[in-house]
């Protein structure tokens, strides 16, 4: 069934969530980052900023709720590819919160490998103020649309967008073989293809592959302790297009670019010299 621009405006019900200690720990524990904003809990803790897309899983996975709108069959959307990740951080969240986070569709269209659909997460404290908004691109390959051309709202322009990139500085990052493992129990983040070899196969891929998310937080993590003095409240905004999978055990390449303004661009590149996240850019206060 072809994606159905009728699924433009739904929304999800709100899934909340409790920020407890542990879980901000753990997450940061799992991408082996030690930073003691993280993990010392002698002083204030905060969470990673990566840390809002474990609060967004169960919100996007009650988009499937919203199939009969979006058009799409359930084996339609297990094809579906998480694409772009455009991350806006309107203040650390820290431990003990009461968050609630709610999924709205704001594109569905038809696009050359098949089919685009633009999700906004919104997440909110228990006051209703905005603490992160994300907008998610998820690419169905070989799937039908019906429109080419509907959108409900503007997504904003990347910082940096079509500019030419330039490494300046590389940095190694290795990849333990178990990370998708830890990754998937300290994140609450869930998908067979990430920990079961098996399903993995059956999907076409050559073993289990890490996480877009996980990619994208370890390339954050080295960029605030090496270029934001290990200060993660600094982070603003972030993301990138995650492209080529990241296998385990390797070793993967951060790339970061020069400079401008208050943004850095990076891309990561994985053991193979492909993309695993291009246009990665940090926008930081």
């Amino acid at each position: 069934m072809p994606l159905s621009a009728k699924a433009i405006g739904a929304k999800t019900d709100f899934i909340e969530h409790q920020t407890d200690l542990r879980w901000l720990m753990a997450y940061a524990a799992s991408l082996g980052d030690m930073n003691p904003q993280y993990l010392d809990t002698t002083g204030p803790t905060v969470a990673h900023p990566v840390f809002p897309v474990c609060l967004e899983w169960p919100a996007i996975l009650a988009t499937r709720q919203l199939a009969q709108m979006t058009g799409l069959t359930d084996a339609e959307a297990a094809k579906g590819v998480h694409a772009s990740h455009d991350l806006h951080l309107y203040r650390p969240i820290v431990a003990g919160e009461t968050l609630r986070t709610q999924t709205t569709v704001i594109d569905a269209r038809g696009i050359r490998p098949g089919a685009a659909f633009v999700m906004r997460l919104d997440t909110l404290d228990s006051h209703d103020q905005l603490v992160c908004r994300t907008y998610q691109t998820s690419i169905y390959r070989g799937v039908a649309a019906d429109t080419e051309t509907s959108v409900a709202e503007p997504v904003p322009a990347w910082p940096l967008a079509g500019r030419e990139f330039h490494p300046t500085a590389h940095h190694t990052i290795s990849v333990g073989g178990n990370l998708a493992h830890t990754y998937t129990e300290c994140a609450h983040i869930f998908n067979p293809i990430h920990t079961d070899k098996q399903v993995a196969l059956d999907a076409g891929l050559p073993d289990i592959i890490l996480h877009g998310t996980a990619t994208l937080a370890l390339a954050i993590s080295t960029l605030v302790n090496e270029y934001l003095d290990g200060d993660p409240t600094r982070v603003e905004r972030l993301g990138g297009r995650f492209a080529a999978m990241v296998l385990m055990p390797s070793d993967i390449q951060l790339e970061v670019g020069k400079t401008q303004g208050s943004c850095l661009s990076f891309r990561v590149i994985n053991a193979e010299g492909q993309e695993a996240v291009s246009q990665g850019f940090l926008v930081y206060r």
